[in-house]
């Protein structure tokens, strides 16, 4: 198969195009380089330079014999989702609907779409399942659980098939180290954790230490990004045989405390990880973990990389 991965030159794109490329899949990348790194992309992968706002140019990457799309370009801060709305409906609507159209006139009928945890909002119960009810706490996770809908009736009206993944909170970097390229401006908690110990900042802040939880701080199913890319590629297959759309979570069913992190952070660095307490941010649950089982019977996929030592040390190699 010959896949196009928008956005593939990002943290999960790069170790989604490796992945593809792993199991012998032609692949095309097209990135327009805003969050992405040159360092993350492989030779053995066409690189086309492009936003997905542009469709001229998306409509010509996709009339390259292409097979099936992954869809990862968007942004993906929850704060500045907040904050800055106008760049989240642009991206992650209009963009994404730039993609869904241009499939649509280049006649591919099959997409793998990043979506995220985010779509649910507050947990009613745990661990969280598909069939929870989506009620998105932030504008980004409203972006995602609205593309889900568009391709639901894209799927109906134009036939294209999709598989949406809705991932839990990706961690760590790929164990052979070929994946260089750090992200930019963090919003997640590991990489704040490992510039706290490189010294890129003074220190970090724990949002709330008086949660239901065993040591007061928010729990979080944790995922390994090789995990994830593995996903995309058994969803890529998936599509290929069946003529039928999904939506599945990713994650480990596990959950991980901020303060599990942190201490386990310093076993294994040797190093202090210099935090203070903050108040707790609004709308933060203490507790979210994923059901992945709908994934293990779709796909056969179950989360093999996402051990805690190894979430934390494949990133810290990189920091180092």
């Amino acid at each position: 198969m010959k896949i196009l991965v928008l956005g593939g030159a990002g943290y999960i794109g790069s170790h989604v195009v490796k992945d593809l490329l792993a199991n012998h899949m032609e692949v095309v990348v097209y990135d327009d380089l805003s969050t992405g790194s040159q360092q993350n992309l492989f030779e053995k992968a066409e690189f086309i330079k492009g936003s997905i706002l542009d469709y001229p140019a998306l409509l010509s990457a996709m009339k390259k014999n292409i097979d099936a799309v992954i869809l990862l370009a968007g942004k993906k801060a929850v704060g500045e989702s907040m904050e800055n709305p106008e760049k989240y409906a642009l991206n992650n609507l209009s963009g994404n609907i730039n993609v869904l159209n241009a499939m649509a006139e280049s006649g591919i009928k099959k997409i793998v779409f990043s979506s995220s945890a985010a779509v649910y909002g507050t947990p009613q119960y745990l661990p969280l399942d598909e069939n929870h009810p989506l009620n998105p706490m932030s504008f980004y996770g409203f972006t995602k659980a609205e593309m889900e809908k568009y391709m639901q009736w894209y799927d109906k009206l134009k036939g294209i098939k999709f598989v949406s993944l809705r991932y839990f909170n990706a961690v760590g970097y790929d164990e052979e180290g070929s994946i260089r390229g750090l992200e930019q401006n963090p919003q997640n908690l590991l990489p704040i954790v490992m510039e706290a110990i490189s010294g890129k900042r003074n220190s970090m802040s724990v949002f709330g230490n008086d949660y239901d939880t065993r040591d007061g701080t928010c729990i979080r199913d944790y995922i390994h990004v090789s995990d994830l890319a593995d996903a995309h590629t058994k969803a890529l297959l998936y599509l290929d045989k069946n003529e039928q759309s999904l939506v599945l979570n990713l994650g480990t069913e596990t959950g991980i405390s901020v303060l599990e992190i942190i201490k386990e952070t310093e076993r294994l660095t040797g190093k202090t990880v210099p935090y203070k307490i903050a108040p707790r941010r609004p709308g933060d649950p203490a507790i979210v973990t994923a059901s992945a089982k709908k994934a293990f019977d779709a796909l056969g996929w179950k989360a093999t990389h996402s051990g805690l030592e190894n979430i934390i040390l494949s990133t810290w190699r990189l920091y180092q």
